[in-house]
């Protein structure tokens, strides 16, 4: 296939927001459009109207942006192929529904939900897999049509049901799990293709949107791989070639080593939760991709136009992917590192603000003290939102003091440290790193105490840590008077 043919869709369902397994699929159909000069399209698969919520189209939208992923054709956007809601396009799909009726190939079924629900336990309590019994089975067309009328005197709106094929065998050369196939007796029977409020099913909906918008390969999950069979069914009884299908491997949770669930309340799973945070589009889009999906060699930290022009979807893993927590974390770590200062700033003080440190509208002195706050931290978060916990000590002063550290205190020159660093750094002009690092520096001249035994009981004393940013620059953003207070009061009680 050419590659100006290629077209790849991603089509979420507006019923909440965008989650990790469904912003994976989303990338891997955009890397893989982009790489081959092909199109990407967003297409809103609306049809399940009870579960769609207010605002879930946007979501996804949004989410999308904000990893950096963009669509050449859209809801938003317009095309020669919309409309690009599966809710504005009834009138394409209702013909096609009757053509299969008037063909045979689909009926109306008039099983009420309690019919349905009792013949599948009725299954169930017999070992069976559940599966739709044919409701006309055995009768004549006299008997079938009597059935028929009085199910419609009785007010039932029928759904529309699509003959399965008996004794055919339905198989693709999957371009991730290789040759798969199914027999037509495993699918569950006839299956609905028309719901009883009008709408098409998932299932009818996506073969008849793909075939329209010419779209030639689809990468979606591996959860999707029963569904492929039915698809298949009703490409064939259209006549229509399908596309070529890719189903990813699972996401699972690297702790429990089961599939990554959004009732797993362990691990966050949505991508506006990772924004809220403070994680950074790039450091997702880069984790996200290594879901399920591995570069060449052993570099895993790339820009967006690296991957696009790296990406193979030969190199898609048919093991289940791991979503490891902590090595996103580590991932988000170093593209903080490398990220320009302003951003992270601008990320953190907003982090800061929510979690009421800085009032809404801080003045031009407090924006300045945070941003020294926000450098001394920058290398060691993780995520932006970690700076409300990390600079803790700026806002609400020391923890308590832990045995290891009142273990450091103990030494003899302790004291000694703590009454000089107290008596110099009262004469201190410009109460400023530099000056503050001279004094420590003064002190190891003086009393020959040095390393360890001259840094760590001022560090303790002052902030009642034993591990943090420079100490010069903590003690500065302290200020004179709070560090004198603490130095005070650490002197005290060494003297009990």
């Amino acid at each position: 296939m050419a590659k100006s043919k290629i077209r790849v869709r991603y089509a979420p369902s507006p019923t909440g927001h965008l989650h990790i397994g469904n912003a994976r699929t989303a990338l891997f159909n955009y890397l893989f459009a982009r790489h081959n000069k092909g199109k990407f399209i967003l297409r809103i698969e609306d049809t399940d109207l009870k579960r769609n919520v207010a605002d879930g189209e946007k979501s996804q939208m949004d989410n999308l942006a904000w990893l950096g992923i963009d669509w050449d054709e859209g809801p938003d956007k317009g095309g020669d192929f919309g409309p690009y809601r599966q809710s504005e396009r009834k009138s394409i799909y209702d013909p096609l529904i009757q053509q299969l009726v008037d063909e045979g190939k689909a009926y109306e079924s008039y099983m009420t939900e309690d019919e349905l629900t009792a013949q599948r336990d009725a299954q169930k309590a017999r070992k069976e897999m559940p599966h739709y019994v044919y409701e006309f089975a055995g009768m004549s067309e006299d008997e079938k049509q009597a059935k028929i009328a009085a199910a419609k005197a009785a007010g039932i709106t029928p759904v529309i049901r699509f003959h399965v094929p008996e004794g055919q065998t339905y198989a693709w050369d999957d371009m991730v799990k290789g040759h798969v196939s199914f027999e037509s007796k495993t699918v569950g029977g006839d299956f609905v293709i028309k719901k009883r409020d009008g709408m098409p099913t998932y299932n009818f909906a996506v073969v008849v949107d793909d075939h329209m918008m010419q779209i030639s390969h689809v990468f979606r999950g591996d959860d999707h791989v029963a569904n492929t069979p039915k698809q298949l069914m009703i490409y064939e009884a259209f006549g229509w070639n399908p596309p070529k299908f890719g189903h990813m491997s699972l996401i699972i949770n690297t702790e429990t080593g089961k599939k990554l669930s959004k009732r797993d309340e362990t691990v966050l799973q949505f991508i506006e939760q990772y924004r809220e945070l403070g994680y950074l589009p790039e450091a997702m889009l880069n984790f996200i991709i290594l879901l399920g999906w591995s570069p060449v060699g052993e570099n895993e930290l790339f820009t967006k136009r690296e991957f696009i022009k790296m990406y193979d979807e030969k190199r898609l893993s048919k093991s289940p992917a791991s979503f490891d927590g902590k090595k996103l974390e580590w991932v988000n770590n170093q593209y903080i590192k490398k990220s320009d200062e302003n951003e992270v700033f601008a990320m953190s003080i907003r982090q800061l603000i929510k979690a009421g440190r800085l009032p809404k509208r801080p003045t031009q002195a407090q924006i300045e003290w945070t941003r020294t706050l926000v450098s001394l931290y920058k290398n060691q978060m993780s995520y932006t939102g970690q700076i409300v916990e990390l600079a803790d000590l700026f806002f609400n002063g020391p923890a308590e003091i832990n045995d290891e550290a009142k273990a450091e205190l103990a030494v003899e020159t302790a004291p000694t440290v703590l009454k000089e660093f107290r008596k110099r750094i009262e004469d201190v002009d410009v109460f400023e790193a530099t000056e503050i690092q001279k004094t420590i520096k003064s002190i190891q001249k003086d009393t020959k105490i040095k390393g360890r035994q001259l840094y760590m009981p001022i560090r303790i004393a002052v902030s009642h840590e034993m591990h943090g940013p420079e100490l010069p620059e903590t003690i500065e953003l302290l200020g004179r008077e709070t560090t004198m207070k603490h130095l005070d009061a650490m002197i005290a009680e060494l003297a009990k």
